[in-house]
């Protein structure tokens, strides 16, 4: 058996104003009632809400308030996101912070919610980091859940634990929990997919365990969700198979087929050129609107 404790952080927060304080205040009752928590993962854009305006350069302010938390309880930290600032560009960023204070890797998300994330670019590199004698961890950020390559990538790459921040508000959020058990499942690892409340999300945070089990699936309000896994139950399923039956990462290695879809050069695809340009969708009909057209003129 291998134990490790990981806390997600369901917080009612604010888009409107700084949010690190009561963060701090959040994290520091959590640790009091639950010491044994080993690993904190706060929601996407928790610190500074959702507006790109508020970008900062990293390292930054909002970081070193963290590296400070992480260090004062001697914890791995990944304080969901902020918005990052780099020359013209602005990248939603993630920062994973080890219990000596130290930013170990930071990770941008590589497929931002467009076209409503405007103004923010995409990043072009995954994330892993080891924590010593428990396990290897991945990171990805809300909307690259949807993209199951992501995911592939990070378990091919060793991830047995995907740490996972949203900020989902939206109606696809039920959506959002079947694909994280399928992500958990096929990818036979644990994925913890932690959602804000208020005005940071919907909440609905949850835990699946790697046979796509559901370890814990959090109401709308805040929660706090301190989980002790059991990491060697990662390593068993990608021995023997998802309850001992299929065995997903072993068939995607010995594959025969090459898929050239992903290859965009040898691969055009006269169907996805067609579906336009990606952009907000437009009003199925402008019934009623003809005539207001007509009173304007």
């Amino acid at each position: 058996m291998t134990p490790f404790a990981i806390a997600g952080m369901q917080l009612s927060l604010s888009a409107e104003h700084d949010n690190i304080g009561y963060m701090r205040k959040r994290l520091g009752l959590l640790m009091n009632i639950y010491p044994w928590v080993q690993m904190v993962v706060f929601s996407e854009l928790a610190a500074l809400g959702p507006s790109p305006q508020r970008a900062q350069l990293l390292p930054g302010p909002a970081e070193d308030e963290f590296r400070g938390m992480a260090a004062q309880h001697q914890i791995w930290l990944v304080p969901g996101t902020l918005f990052e600032r780099v020359g013209e560009k602005v990248y939603n960023t993630l920062s994973v912070i080890s219990p000596d204070g130290k930013v170990v890797g930071r990770y941008r998300k590589v497929f931002p919610f467009r076209p409503y994330e405007l103004g923010v670019d995409a990043g072009e590199e995954f994330l892993i980091f080891d924590v010593p004698d428990a396990g290897r961890f991945g990171v990805s950020i809300c909307y690259d859940m949807w993209f199951p390559e992501t995911s592939r990538t990070l378990a091919a790459m060793g991830a047995e634990v995907i740490l996972h921040p949203t900020m989902t508000t939206t109606l696809d959020r039920d959506v959002e929990l079947s694909i994280a058990r399928a992500t958990a499942a096929q990818q036979q690892c644990f994925f913890f997919d932690i959602n804000g409340a208020g005005d940071s999300g919907n909440g609905r945070s949850i835990v699946v365990g790697p046979y796509g089990d559901i370890l814990h699936q959090a109401g709308h309000p805040e929660e706090m969700i301190p989980l002790e896994i059991d990491i060697d139950r990662v390593r068993r399923s990608r021995e023997i198979g998802l309850r001992g039956l299929g065995q997903p990462l072993k068939s995607f290695r010995d594959r025969n087929v090459h898929f050239s879809v992903y290859d965009q050069q040898r691969f055009p695809s006269p169907v996805l050129e067609a579906l336009g340009p990606l952009q907000k969708p437009h009003r199925g009909t402008r019934a009623g609107l003809k005539q207001l057209d007509k009173e304007k003129t």
